[in-house]
């Protein structure tokens, strides 16, 4: 009873001491807070000069403003008797009234002596609604000698009011951006401003105050920048139109375009959306277009009456009604039978079509005769209309497709190709869609897939009570799916749902085992050479290999003694290249010495982690189609060092990794860290080859002795029509080039801008449009972030791994 009794003393303790810390932190707060505005601020005496782009209507200091490009800018001068601003700490403050186009990345450019440039730009913080003031802490460094505004970069209505610069003390600028950083992140500030000020006090404490103060202005401009780099402001300023210039755009394309229609299943939806649904299809940029509805003839009065409205107003609209709607294939066919367009695309009732959807679907078949399935980019909608989580999808990718069904929307399908499948089949309720393109695909060549690299589809985001179980039968219904496709196609394979929920294929029965033989280049290191040497012989399920160690003058006494060792192993060999490093001379040496069908290239430098790794590159080595084979690697820290390759990424332009540094397990962009798919390039520390391709491409180029030999290996293969396919079944570590050293002398600098100098002048274009990526993602990070601006969206094709660029055809 004494010790139950201490325990509940302690705990009433405990949550004493919590309480009084929290009344703390509010006291302390309350008083920095009351502290900061009693500290005199002074306005600076600032005149707005509109200079560029920018049409204003004044009144007061209210102005309606019209930006006619992506350039608005307003002079800030300083009134007769007064100063521009002092070096010091300020806060901005500006309402704005928001219209079309939006305000998008908003900021300032000081001119200290050097001119206006992006070098000294300062961000400014972007309105959350209209009508608000936003403030903004500002830091200026040295005298200026002009000062400018840009309201936003890109055409735009709005309106702005009440702008002020205000000096302010260094206690209330620290205060302003702890709160700004909450804000930018769409937190309340006031629930954890106490905690920050603790953390940036401690922080000044441990590191010295004008440490802290530069580490949180970092921080401050990082969130402002990420704000400025985010989804809606990259759809503000390239995915965006005011509508009085789409009106103006709408025209049709030259002889050719096709008849369009769109399929449209309706049951129970919510009237709201569903009339958003249909108005985004009358809204189309384009006339030449059907909407086909099949609706539930146990539909509400309300949903009917809806229905009927919009077929009077419209004759493009067919309206039917059938008792069939509880199977979507069904209703679906039903509603393909009123079809009459040349192509046939799929809506659902509570999506949006972009307005140039259908428009830029007729001009990629205008662009490409051929094409027979064509699908684009997507994101999601909320009842609110704000979109986000873009799906920015690679150009055809047979691999990913039986992962996922990453075609998704917006997709449209030959009529005369839909009909000769089936239209829709029963039995794989949830992913009928799934299971439709995997029958068609099954039937056309590459060429005849096209991706459109735009956002043409807004998918509603599901409510947070939309139940598991659909979502679960669905998933089953998708792998059963893939499975039925992959036993058409003459891989007959066992599918499973991965813990990711996407689809793994395992072959059906033991396929032949061929013989590999593993090339690992090395020289000295001997403990680092053991690590990989030991862990491919005891943790390596495949037994039909050799190891093959080529051994590049080595001279360290544990080295050669360890490579001694290794010449008496069963399955070993070691093999002798005395000459000077040259990664591709040394591969193509040992690959004339082997005898094997398979050709696995290995790093001394990296670790085995599970058994079936040799397995799981050697199944899809051996598959015909397949070229190049590569796995996931990761740093000794369980990041990831290597998920693939892309190109025009990475120091140089020529190529980087994919989903660097992301935790291990993490699933990557829309999943794709986690899935098999073919990608352009993979990297040589684990590559696996069939030696006829090998041979057939005439090996690797010795002229890149050490950087993108193997880069240019894998687009080689892929230019010869194979697919290069990454899997992240085989896993290793991988310690990256320890045994090398790194790219840090002048002369090894000197190496590496030549051998990229050679891939940009052998690969050209590729290497800034790698069909396995997308034109809207940058090619300045290695983790899928958006690009600003688009590189292009002009439709793609990818046959055997390489991309055709379509010409633009004139409207």
């Amino acid at each position: 009873m004494r010790c139950g009794a201490r325990i509940d003393r302690c705990r009433l303790s405990e949550m004493q001491r919590r309480e009084c810390m929290r009344e703390g932190l509010l006291i302390l707060r309350r008083v920095l807070r009351a502290i900061a505005r009693r500290i005199p601020g002074r306005a600076l005496a600032l005149e707005l000069v509109p200079v560029h782009q920018l049409h204003v209507d004044r009144r007061g200091d209210a102005w309606e403003c019209i930006a006619e490009g992506n350039d608005p800018r307003i002079d800030l001068r300083a009134r007769p008797g007064y100063a521009l601003p002092a070096p010091g700490w300020y806060q901005l403050r500006v309402a704005f009234e928001l219209g079309e186009g939006g305000i998008v990345a908003p900021c300032l450019y000081p001119d200290y002596g050097e001119g206006q440039s992006e070098h000294s730009r300062i961000d400014v913080a972007e309105p959350a609604r209209s009508g608000e003031y936003v403030y903004t802490v500002v830091l200026i460094n040295a005298p200026v000698r002009a000062l400018r505004f840009d309201p936003t970069q890109c055409a735009a209505r709005f309106g702005m009011r009440g702008f002020r610069m205000r000096r302010i003390s260094r206690l209330r600028a620290v205060l302003e951006m702890l709160t700004g950083i909450r804000r930018c992140a769409g937190e309340s500030p006031r629930d954890r401003l106490g905690a920050d000020l603790l953390g940036f006090l401690r922080h000044a404490l441990r590191e010295g105050a004008a440490a802290a103060a530069e580490s949180l202005k970092q921080r401050y401009r990082g969130a402002l920048r990420d704000q400025a780099l985010s989804y809606q402001q990259w759809v503000a300023r390239f995915d965006s139109r005011p509508a009085v210039e789409q009106t103006r755009d709408r025209v049709e394309l030259r002889t050719g375009a096709p008849d369009l229609s769109v399929v449209l299943v309706v049951r129970e939806p919510r009237l709201e959306l569903l009339k958003r649904s249909i108005d985004s299809v009358l809204a189309q940029n384009y006339s030449r277009w059907q909407l086909c509805v099949v609706a539930d003839v146990a539909a509400s009065i309300a949903t009917k009456r809806l229905l009927r409205e919009y077929a009077l107003c419209d004759r493009r609209i067919c309206l039917q009604f059938s008792e069939r709607c509880a199977q979507d294939e069904q209703a679906a066919n039903e509603a393909i039978g009123l079809a009459k367009g040349d192509y046939l695309a799929f809506l659902g009732q509570e999506d949006e079509l972009c307005a140039d959807a259908l428009r830029e679907l007729a001009r990629a078949v205008v662009e490409r005769a051929d094409a027979r399935l064509l699908y684009s980019d997507e994101d999601k909608i909320d009842a609110a209309g704000l979109r986000s989580d873009p799906n920015f999808k690679p150009a055809w990718n047979p691999d990913l497709l039986r992962a996922q069904n990453y075609l998704c929307h917006l997709v449209a399908i030959r009529a005369d190709l839909l009909r000769e499948v089936g239209g829709l089949h029963a039995g794989y309720q949830g992913a009928q869609d799934h299971d439709l393109v995997l029958r068609c695909v099954e039937r056309l060549r590459d060429e005849q897939i096209v991706h459109i690299p735009k956002i043409l589809y807004h998918a509603r985001r599901p409510s947070q009570a939309t139940a598991a179980e659909p979502a679960v039968a669905a998933c089953e219904a998708g792998r059963r799916a893939v499975e039925a496709h992959l036993a058409r196609i003459g891989r007959p394979s066992r599918v499973e749902v991965t813990e990711h929920g996407y689809f793994r294929a395992l072959p059906a029965c033991e396929p032949q085992a061929p013989k590999v033989t593993v090339i690992v280049p090395t020289r000295d290191r001997a403990e680092l050479l053991r690590t990989c040497v030991e862990s491919v012989l005891d943790r390596t399920a495949y037994t039909n290999f050799e190891l093959m160690v080529v051994d590049n003058g080595s001279v360290e006494p544990q080295a050669v003694d360890y490579l001694a060792g290794l010449r008496g192993r069963e399955c070993v060999r070691v093999v002798d290249y005395p000459y000077e490093f040259n990664f591709s001379a040394i591969v193509n040496h040992a690959v004339a010495q082997s005898s094997a069908q398979v050709l696995c290239l290995l790093n001394n430098d990296t670790e085995v982690i599970g058994p079936d790794w040799l397995d799981e590159l050697v199944s899809h080595a051996m598959r015909e189609e397949v070229g190049a084979v590569g796995c996931m690697l990761y740093f000794p820290s369980d990041t990831i060092q290597h998920a693939g390759v892309i190109l025009g990424i990475g120091e140089g332009g020529v190529a980087g990794h994919a989903h660097l540094n992301l935790r291990r397990g993490s699933g990557g962009y829309v999943g794709r860290a986690r899935v098999v798919h073919n990608l352009t390039a993979v990297t040589g520390a684990c590559l696996a080859v069939r030696r006829s391709v090998y041979d057939e491409v005439g090996g690797m180029d010795e002229n890149l002795a050490v950087a993108f030999n193997d880069i240019d290996l894998c687009l080689r293969i892929d230019a010869n029509g194979y697919r290069n396919v990454w899997t992240p079944f085989a896993e290793l570590y991988h310690h990256e080039s320890a045994s090398r050293g790194q790219d840090n002398t002048p002369e090894k600098r000197a190496r590496f801008l030549a051998e990229s100098d050679t891939m940009l002048r052998r690969w050209g274009e590729l290497l800034r449009n790698d069909p396995a990526y997308n034109p809207n993602l940058s090619l300045d990070s290695p983790n899928f972030e958006l690009a600003f601006p688009p590189r292009t969206t002009i439709s793609r094709t990818s046959r055997g791994g390489r991309m055709t660029v379509l010409p633009k055809v004139a409207s």
